[in-house]
Protein backbone atom coordinates (compact mmCIF):
# COMPACT_ATOMS: atom_id res chain seq x y z
CA UNK A 1 0.00 0.00 0.00
CA UNK A 2 2.82 2.02 0.36
CA UNK A 3 5.36 1.38 -1.32
CA UNK A 4 7.04 4.43 -3.73
CA UNK A 5 4.93 2.93 -7.03
CA UNK A 6 1.56 3.21 -5.24
CA UNK A 7 2.74 6.94 -3.48
CA UNK A 8 3.43 7.83 -6.85
CA UNK A 9 0.48 6.64 -8.45
CA UNK A 10 -1.93 7.65 -5.65
CA UNK A 11 -0.14 11.06 -5.85
CA UNK A 12 -0.82 11.85 -9.40
CA UNK A 13 -4.01 11.05 -9.84
CA UNK A 14 -4.41 13.63 -6.16
CA UNK A 15 -3.16 16.28 -8.62
CA UNK A 16 -5.04 15.75 -11.53
CA UNK A 17 -8.84 14.53 -10.14
CA UNK A 18 -8.87 15.86 -6.35
CA UNK A 19 -9.24 19.72 -7.41
CA UNK A 20 -12.30 19.07 -9.78
CA UNK A 21 -13.33 16.22 -6.98
CA UNK A 22 -12.92 18.90 -4.09
CA UNK A 23 -15.04 21.47 -6.21
CA UNK A 24 -18.06 19.53 -6.82
CA UNK A 25 -18.01 17.85 -3.08
CA UNK A 26 -18.28 21.54 -2.06
CA UNK A 27 -20.72 22.65 -4.96
CA UNK A 28 -23.15 19.58 -3.91
CA UNK A 29 -22.53 20.18 -0.11
CA UNK A 30 -23.62 24.05 -0.50
CA UNK A 31 -26.10 24.05 -2.86
CA UNK A 32 -28.02 21.34 -1.17
CA UNK A 33 -27.24 22.80 2.20
CA UNK A 34 -29.24 26.10 0.90
CA UNK A 35 -32.24 24.52 -0.78
CA UNK A 36 -32.92 21.83 2.43
CA UNK A 37 -32.46 25.26 4.48
CA UNK A 38 -35.38 26.98 2.61
CA UNK A 39 -37.46 24.21 2.96
CA UNK A 40 -36.51 23.00 6.27
CA UNK A 41 -36.75 26.59 8.14
CA UNK A 42 -40.31 26.99 7.30
CA UNK A 43 -41.18 23.47 8.31
CA UNK A 44 -39.14 23.87 11.92
CA UNK A 45 -41.15 27.64 12.37
CA UNK A 46 -44.11 25.53 11.85
CA UNK A 47 -43.28 22.73 14.33
CA UNK A 48 -42.69 25.31 17.08
CA UNK A 49 -45.49 28.08 16.15
CA UNK A 50 -48.32 25.73 15.29
CA UNK A 51 -48.65 23.71 18.21
CA UNK A 52 -51.61 23.82 20.89
CA UNK A 53 -49.44 26.21 23.23
CA UNK A 54 -47.55 28.38 19.67
CA UNK A 55 -48.02 31.49 18.67
CA UNK A 56 -49.99 30.31 15.50
CA UNK A 57 -51.52 26.92 16.63
CA UNK A 58 -52.52 24.71 13.58
CA UNK A 59 -55.17 22.38 13.25
CA UNK A 60 -54.27 18.90 15.84
CA UNK A 61 -54.08 16.98 12.69
CA UNK A 62 -52.43 19.01 10.24
CA UNK A 63 -49.51 19.43 13.31
CA UNK A 64 -49.79 15.89 13.47
CA UNK A 65 -49.53 15.11 10.14
CA UNK A 66 -46.79 17.31 9.76
CA UNK A 67 -44.46 15.88 12.44
CA UNK A 68 -45.09 12.43 11.42
CA UNK A 69 -43.52 12.90 7.64
CA UNK A 70 -40.95 14.40 9.10
CA UNK A 71 -40.03 11.85 11.67
CA UNK A 72 -40.74 9.55 8.39
CA UNK A 73 -38.05 11.06 6.36
CA UNK A 74 -35.44 11.14 9.08
CA UNK A 75 -36.10 7.93 9.43
CA UNK A 76 -35.07 6.50 5.88
CA UNK A 77 -31.44 5.67 5.45
CA UNK A 78 -29.92 8.05 2.85
CA UNK A 79 -28.69 5.28 0.26
CA UNK A 80 -32.49 3.89 0.08
CA UNK A 81 -33.58 8.09 0.01
CA UNK A 82 -31.54 7.96 -3.67
CA UNK A 83 -32.86 4.84 -4.70
CA UNK A 84 -36.67 5.94 -3.79
CA UNK A 85 -36.13 9.24 -5.50
CA UNK A 86 -34.46 8.28 -9.00
CA UNK A 87 -37.88 8.82 -10.81
CA UNK A 88 -38.13 12.89 -9.06
CA UNK A 89 -34.59 12.88 -9.67
CA UNK A 90 -35.28 12.46 -13.79
CA UNK A 91 -37.75 14.60 -13.82
CA UNK A 92 -36.28 17.47 -12.43
CA UNK A 93 -32.56 17.20 -13.50
CA UNK A 94 -33.40 14.75 -16.75
CA UNK A 95 -30.90 11.77 -15.22
CA UNK A 96 -30.04 9.92 -12.09
CA UNK A 97 -26.34 10.20 -11.90
CA UNK A 98 -23.50 12.40 -11.68
CA UNK A 99 -22.83 15.70 -9.73
CA UNK A 100 -26.06 17.31 -10.06
CA UNK A 101 -28.22 15.00 -9.77
CA UNK A 102 -27.00 14.27 -6.61
CA UNK A 103 -28.51 16.97 -5.11
CA UNK A 104 -31.90 16.00 -5.20
CA UNK A 105 -31.83 13.49 -2.79
CA UNK A 106 -29.15 15.03 -0.91
CA UNK A 107 -31.96 17.51 -0.02
CA UNK A 108 -34.60 15.54 0.81
CA UNK A 109 -32.96 13.54 3.16
CA UNK A 110 -31.62 16.43 4.71
CA UNK A 111 -34.68 19.21 4.87
CA UNK A 112 -36.23 16.96 7.82
CA UNK A 113 -33.28 17.31 9.50
CA UNK A 114 -32.89 21.32 9.27
CA UNK A 115 -36.64 21.49 10.51
CA UNK A 116 -35.90 19.35 13.30
CA UNK A 117 -32.65 21.34 14.29
CA UNK A 118 -34.66 24.89 13.96
CA UNK A 119 -37.40 23.55 15.78
CA UNK A 120 -34.80 22.60 18.36
CA UNK A 121 -33.25 26.09 18.61
CA UNK A 122 -36.05 28.27 18.80
CA UNK A 123 -37.66 26.50 20.98
CA UNK A 124 -34.59 28.16 22.98
CA UNK A 125 -35.88 31.31 22.53
CA UNK A 126 -37.05 32.75 26.01
CA UNK A 127 -40.71 32.60 25.92
CA UNK A 128 -40.64 35.90 28.10
CA UNK A 129 -39.47 37.50 24.95
CA UNK A 130 -42.02 36.30 22.71
CA UNK A 131 -44.76 36.78 25.72
CA UNK A 132 -43.36 40.60 25.16
CA UNK A 133 -43.96 41.04 21.61
CA UNK A 134 -47.75 39.38 22.03
CA UNK A 135 -48.44 41.90 24.57
CA UNK A 136 -47.64 44.92 22.64
CA UNK A 137 -49.82 43.61 19.37
CA UNK A 138 -47.05 42.18 17.38
CA UNK A 139 -48.28 39.77 14.60
CA UNK A 140 -47.36 35.97 14.56
CA UNK A 141 -45.42 36.97 11.24
CA UNK A 142 -43.71 39.66 12.91
CA UNK A 143 -42.69 37.31 16.26
CA UNK A 144 -41.21 35.10 14.27
CA UNK A 145 -38.83 37.50 11.64
CA UNK A 146 -38.05 39.91 14.44
CA UNK A 147 -37.81 38.30 17.38
CA UNK A 148 -37.87 34.86 17.39
CA UNK A 149 -35.56 34.02 14.70
CA UNK A 150 -32.86 36.81 15.46
CA UNK A 151 -33.27 35.76 19.08
CA UNK A 152 -32.19 31.93 17.98
CA UNK A 153 -29.53 33.29 15.42
CA UNK A 154 -26.69 32.11 16.89
CA UNK A 155 -28.09 28.49 17.95
CA UNK A 156 -29.29 28.02 14.58
CA UNK A 157 -26.01 29.28 13.01
CA UNK A 158 -24.55 26.18 14.94
CA UNK A 159 -26.81 23.62 14.05
CA UNK A 160 -26.84 24.37 10.34
CA UNK A 161 -23.15 23.95 10.70
CA UNK A 162 -23.82 20.65 11.61
CA UNK A 163 -26.76 20.06 9.08
CA UNK A 164 -23.63 21.15 6.30
CA UNK A 165 -21.18 18.67 7.78
CA UNK A 166 -23.75 15.72 7.85
CA UNK A 167 -24.75 16.89 4.30
CA UNK A 168 -20.96 16.83 3.29
CA UNK A 169 -20.67 12.85 4.53
CA UNK A 170 -23.86 11.95 2.70
CA UNK A 171 -22.48 13.81 -0.79
CA UNK A 172 -19.23 11.28 0.10
CA UNK A 173 -22.17 8.51 -0.01
CA UNK A 174 -23.63 9.71 -3.17
CA UNK A 175 -20.29 8.20 -5.28
CA UNK A 176 -22.77 4.63 -4.99
CA UNK A 177 -25.00 5.95 -7.28
CA UNK A 178 -22.67 7.65 -9.68
CA UNK A 179 -22.62 11.21 -8.06
CA UNK A 180 -19.58 13.19 -8.40
CA UNK A 181 -17.13 14.84 -5.86
CA UNK A 182 -14.57 13.02 -3.47
CA UNK A 183 -17.00 10.15 -2.64
CA UNK A 184 -16.84 9.23 -6.20
CA UNK A 185 -13.10 9.05 -6.07
CA UNK A 186 -12.82 6.93 -2.75
CA UNK A 187 -15.51 4.25 -4.01
CA UNK A 188 -14.40 4.15 -7.13
CA UNK A 189 -10.25 3.34 -6.91
CA UNK A 190 -10.55 2.41 -3.21
CA UNK A 191 -13.39 -0.22 -3.55
CA UNK A 192 -13.64 -1.21 -6.78
CA UNK A 193 -9.79 -1.29 -7.73
CA UNK A 194 -8.84 -2.31 -4.28
CA UNK A 195 -6.30 1.64 -4.31
CA UNK A 196 -7.02 1.99 -0.56
CA UNK A 197 -4.58 4.54 -0.84
CA UNK A 198 -5.97 6.93 -2.97
CA UNK A 199 -9.49 6.72 -0.47
CA UNK A 200 -7.50 7.17 2.56
CA UNK A 201 -6.08 10.95 0.81
CA UNK A 202 -9.94 11.54 0.15
CA UNK A 203 -10.90 10.56 3.62
CA UNK A 204 -8.39 13.14 4.89
CA UNK A 205 -9.47 16.25 2.48
CA UNK A 206 -13.11 15.07 3.59
CA UNK A 207 -11.97 15.07 7.33
CA UNK A 208 -10.04 18.59 6.72
CA UNK A 209 -13.38 20.03 5.10
CA UNK A 210 -15.48 19.02 7.94
CA UNK A 211 -13.16 20.70 9.96
CA UNK A 212 -13.40 23.86 8.01
CA UNK A 213 -17.05 24.00 7.91
CA UNK A 214 -17.43 24.00 11.97
CA UNK A 215 -14.66 25.91 12.46
CA UNK A 216 -16.29 28.74 10.20
CA UNK A 217 -19.52 28.00 11.73
CA UNK A 218 -18.53 28.05 14.76
CA UNK A 219 -16.85 31.17 14.68
CA UNK A 220 -19.74 33.16 12.69
CA UNK A 221 -21.89 31.82 15.70
CA UNK A 222 -19.84 33.21 17.92
CA UNK A 223 -19.53 36.43 16.91
CA UNK A 224 -22.99 36.74 16.48
CA UNK A 225 -24.45 36.43 19.84
CA UNK A 226 -24.56 38.91 22.18
CA UNK A 227 -24.87 37.16 24.75
CA UNK A 228 -21.24 36.74 24.62
CA UNK A 229 -20.17 40.42 23.66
Amino acid sequence: MFSIEKIKEALEIVINQFPLALWETIYVTLIATLFATIIGLPLGVILVTGKKDGIKPLPNWLNSFIDLFINILRSIPFLIVMILVFPLTRLIVGTTVGTVASIVPLVIASFPFIARLVESSLKEVDPNIVEMAQSIGATPLQIVTKVMLPEAFPSLLQNLTIATTTILGYSAMSGIIGGGGLGKIAINYGYYRYKYLIMLFAVIVLVLLVQIFQSVGSFVATKSDKRLK
